[in-house]
């Protein structure tokens, strides 16, 4: 019946028996008369109809409605029920006793055992009634008991067995309980209806532990159970409650405690090592601290925490139960001590690696001692342990050609030999036994810190170690730690700091004048050639590499050496470096070793300064070029040597050679292994192994975005590798103006390009479904090379097409405007077939242009005609064929047709009109087609810049790095 708000009315609280719920609650709202007095007019309040009663509600009440709500069993049925059903029949399915569902009748009760919880403290000064039969809410009144009741556990032990029963009390008053209809509405904590009044309890009782004794006195506990019953329920009621008892003695104690930091050994399955190498002996190994605390003879761990704790003795007299009073604010203290040391405990208990736990307890061993925490291991574990503090000092002299390594190493009282701790660091044994049997753990910290050096260092005859010269850098590392008390020459140290190299004078014959960056990088060679050290010039394109090292090689014959360099350049450049040294260092008598006629006999080099060659002839003559002793053999564009596993790359490393260079603005273009390759080459064991840095360097570089690592290796090759960018030395280079003109597609070229693109995304989709994406590369490849060219001109796919393409009439509309300004203009492009139709136009309105691909035989010739010609006005340039060796000044406008994956391929194309010798800004116009696959490459231009630019260049290759989501973006 419904209960009209414009007369008063009340909201009560029902607690009443369904059949498979045990006691639930409800709210209600019932009609009051005109004295106040409840009627029989009334009905459900939940939370959907709440609000229209919001005079007579608080807070409390809504909170304690939607409490409610979720107990009711049709809410329950809604939650739980798999698919439409009654609540009959949900519930005699899901409670039969003989197929009922177990676990879900456990989900269930504890929902609303945990409801129960939350609503029972909240009905304090709320009405709360008895639901009558009839489901009249107000039957009858259930007062809240203000304060909250106490129990006492009796028991009476004879010989035979054992009595036991609880009392409770109410403000100093004794409770009949006992056969008066009491129930429980609660289980934990308890909460009891009797005789219209509702107990909670203190100590949170568990109403289990009251029920039996609502329908009898007391429990008999029989002898031959006694054991097992005093240990498991006797124990913890002691612990909990206060216990009357007659044939047991029960002893108090209040003792000091003592803090107890106990760790056991704890093994799992198997572990790399450090270096690559499986160990075989250790497995994968942890310690588990457990904080116990020891009141007299007996401990107890730290958590959970009990007022009191409770032991349990069994003697020829009988039971003993000991009661131990735990201080709370000295075990609290303890903890945050812990905390205060780093060690998180989590109820008293913590897991770590058997590295990291013997390091954390070596670091506070002596605060440990200090606060009279006393460190013990399980006696359970076979192995024993070393758990106290340790050391590592070491010491490095500077020798003639390497750096001596001396170590101190100790374990409490034992000093071990740093020789004999360098091989098992080296093994990644992680233990080491002492003296006096003990085994101690190598501090993972001396890993982390001291893995270079150890691998980098070799054993001497004197049984200690020493390190090549080469590894400065790691002493940087070490100083700069505190790691290691550093001796060396003070010269030597100028690496570490390009600004101090000393000023070396010009050679002589060297005819010219370097900027002052340039003379700077001439001061640089020429202090790697004093040391012996290998070196990587790689400075931006267009800086001048060629010019430093033919000042460098001046100085070094001025300098009478006796054998000469060899110079190794790809083909293309063979001609500019002749140009160049005839201009710059004349004296320099030149060798070019190539041709298919070339002579192959030895003696031929000795009476040259400098042999020309390229990779090529290098490649076939390897044989014949190792047996020469060179001065200094130099890598022009040394990326040609990035694959370690190619042949070149294997051929230069068998020179024998004094001195090593390599020349390249990009030595890294597709993988860091590509800077192992060269860094390698100049020199030797710098970065250790293929396999070594793989593991300590190019997958957690690459993979996992290591910065830790990066940093590393920058400092491992940073004083030999010497790199500058345009912005940082080149202030006197003209202007460089960056555009992007965006096209738009002719409504035919939209139409094809749309056709494509949705066919592939539907391939490309179903195959990486199937194959996944490694499977599915060169299908990507085909799909996304086919929009490119769509988006250039439809023309490119289908030489049929009779359509326009908007980028076209964009590119031809720029270009004739340039032209009648009287500029000269560089046009890139990756597609041949898109230069083929730029070539079309050009031809039909007779404007001259030069023309270079892969296919053209005499490159010189393209450039000169371009360079000489004041009437030819246009130069189409291959993207891959023009991005080396090409001095393009007479140009000051470049068209990048379409966008390559490599933005530093496309910087290359600016680069040979924008770099030292122009005296004109330069313009870039980069041709976009909109809505196309083109526009998103620029975001993943943007997106993916270089694998490694912090360290040394951009990276190359993009193509290969794709992943699902991207190639989803290019194809949306």
């Amino acid at each position: 019946m419904k209960v009209s708000t414009d007369r008063p009315f009340q909201i009560v609280y029902s607690v009443f028996q369904h059949e498979y719920l045990g006691y639930l609650f409800e709210s209600f709202v019932v009609q009051l008369d005109d004295q106040g007095g409840f009627t029989f007019q009334f009905q459900n309040i939940s939370s959907k109809n709440a609000a229209e009663f919001q005079n007579g509600l608080d807070e409390k009440d809504y909170k304690l409605i939607q409490w409610m709500d979720t107990i009711q069993q049709d809410a329950i049925v809604q939650k739980y029920a798999t698919k439409k059903m009654k609540p009959d029949e949900f519930f005699s399915k899901i409670y039969d006793k003989e197929k009922g569902n177990k676990q879900l009748q456990e989900v269930i009760n504890t929902q609303i055992e945990e409801a129960r919880r939350k609503i029972i403290p909240d009905l304090r000064w709320k009405l709360l009634f008895e639901m009558g039969n009839d489901g009249n809410p107000t039957w009858n009144s259930i007062e809240i008991m203000d304060e909250k009741a106490t129990v006492m556990f009796h028991f009476f032990k004879n010989e035979d067995n054992t009595h036991y029963f609880p009392t409770i009390r109410y403000d100093s008053q004794k409770l009949e309980y006992n056969y008066k209809n009491a129930y429980l509405v609660c289980d934990v904590p308890a909460s009891m209806v009797l005789e219209g009044k509702l107990y909670t309890f203190e100590s949170n009782v568990d109403g289990k532990k009251l029920k039996p004794f609502f329908k009898k006195k007391f429990i008999v506990i029989p002898s031959n159970l006694e054991d097992t019953y005093f240990r498991k329920f006797v124990a913890p009621l002691i612990q909990q409650f206060n216990v009357n008892a007659k044939g047991f003695d029960i002893q108090e104690f209040n003792l000091p405690p003592i803090p107890i930091l106990e760790f056991t050994e704890i093994k799992a399955g198997g572990t790399a090592d450090l270096f690559g190498n499986k160990s075989l002996e250790n497995e994968d190994q942890y310690i588990r601290f457990d904080l116990k605390f020891e009141y007299g003879d007996k401990q107890f761990f730290a958590s959970p925490f009990y007022e009191t704790s409770v032991t349990v003795d069994k003697t020829d007299q009988g039971y003993k139960f000991k009661k131990y009073h735990r201080n709370r604010e000295f075990e609290r203290d303890i903890r945050s001590i812990f905390a205060e040391l780093l060690l998180p405990l989590h109820k008293g208990t913590i897991k770590m690696g058997l590295s990291d736990a013997f390091e954390w307890l070596s670091v506070h061993a002596f605060e440990l001692d200090e606060k009279g925490i006393i460190v013990v291991q399980n006696e359970s574990n076979d192995k024993r342990y070393f758990s106290g503090y340790s050391s590592i000092d070491i010491e490095i002299k500077e020798n003639i050609d390497w750096f001596d390594i001396k170590g101190v190493v100790t374990f409490g009282d034992f000093t071990i030999p740093f020789a004999e701790l360098r091989k098992l660091m080296l093994k990644n044994q992680r233990e080491i036994k002492l003296p006096n049997g003990l085994i101690a753990i190598i501090p993972e910290a001396w890993f982390k810190n001291y893995s270079d050096l150890l691998y980098f260092s070799e054993e001497n005859s004197k049984g200690t170690a020493k390190l090549n010269k080469v590894h400065l850098s790691l002493l940087d590392e070490l100083q700069n730690g505190n790691l290691a008390k550093i001796s060396i020459d003070h010269k030597l140290t100028q690496l570490r700091n390009f600004d101090e190299i000393e000023d070396y004078p010009m050679p002589i014959g060297f005819h010219g004048e370097l900027r002052p960056y340039q003379k700077a990088g001439y001061n640089w060679l020429r202090f790697l050639s004093f040391y012996r050290f290998g070196g990587c010039l790689a400075d931006d394109m267009g800086l001048g590499k060629t010019v430093q090292t033919l000042a460098m090689l001046q100085a070094e014959k001025e300098k009478q050496v006796p054998n000469p360099s060899l110079l190794v350049v790809p083909t293309s450049l063979i001609y500019n470096w002749e140009l160049e040294s005839s201009k710059f260092t004349p004296e320099l008598k030149i060798l070019v070793y190539a041709g298919t006629n070339r002579s192959k006999r030895e003696d031929q080099f000795a009476n040259y300064d400098l042999v020309i060659t390229s990779y090529g002839i290098v490649r076939q003559d390897i044989d014949l070029l190792e047996r020469i002793h060179f001065h200094y053999v130099i890598l022009d564009e040394s990326q040609a040597i990035k694959n370690p596993s190619a042949n070149i790359a294997k051929a230069v490393k068998r020179f024998n050679t004094r001195h090593r260079l390599v020349l390249t603005g990009t030595p890294i273009e597709n993988s860091t292994l590509d800077l192992w390759s060269q860094i390698s080459f100049v020199n030797p064991g710098l970065l250790g192994t293929q396999s070594f840095f793989k593991k300590e360097y190019q997958i957690p570089i690459e993979n996992k975005r290591d910065e830790a690592k990066l940093k590393k290796l920058h400092s491992l090759i940073k004083p030999f590798v010497l790199r500058r960018k345009k912005s940082q030395v080149a202030t006197e280079l003209p202007e460089k103006i960056e555009n992007i003109k965006y096209c738009q597609m002719t409504p035919e070229q939209e139409e094809a390009y749309e056709e494509v693109k949705n066919g592939y995304r539907e391939q490309i989709i179903e195959n990486i479904e199937k194959k996944g994406m490694n499977n599915s590369h060169m299908l990507i490849i085909q799909g996304l090379t086919k929009l490119r060219q769509l988006a250039n001109h439809p023309k490119m796919v289908d030489p049929e097409y009779e359509g326009d393409s908007g980028k076209m009439e964009d590119i031809i509309m720029s270009m004739q405007k340039v032209i009648d300004e009287g500029h000269k203009i560089l046009v890139f492009s990756q597609f041949v077939k898109h230069l083929t139709l730029i070539r079309q136009h050009l031809d039909k309105e007779k404007i001259r242009y030069s023309y270079l691909d892969g296919s053209t035989k005499d490159r010189q010739a393209a450039v000169n005609n371009f360079a000489v010609n004041d009437d030819m006005p246009v130069f189409l340039i291959s993207l891959k064929a023009g991005g080396l060796g090409l001095n393009l000044t007479m140009a000051d406008y470049v068209f990048i047709l379409d966008p390559w994956w490599n933005p530093a391929a496309e910087a290359q194309a600016v680069d040979r009109a924008h770099r030292i010798g122009q005296t004109n800004t330069v313009f870039s116009y980069k041709f976009i087609t909109r809505g196309t696959v083109e526009e998103k490459i620029l975001k993943l231009q943007d997106r993916k810049k270089a694998l490694a630019q912090d360290l040394i260049t951009t990276e190359a290759s993009f193509v290969k790095k794709l992943t699902t989501e991207d190639v989803m973006a290019l194809l949306d």
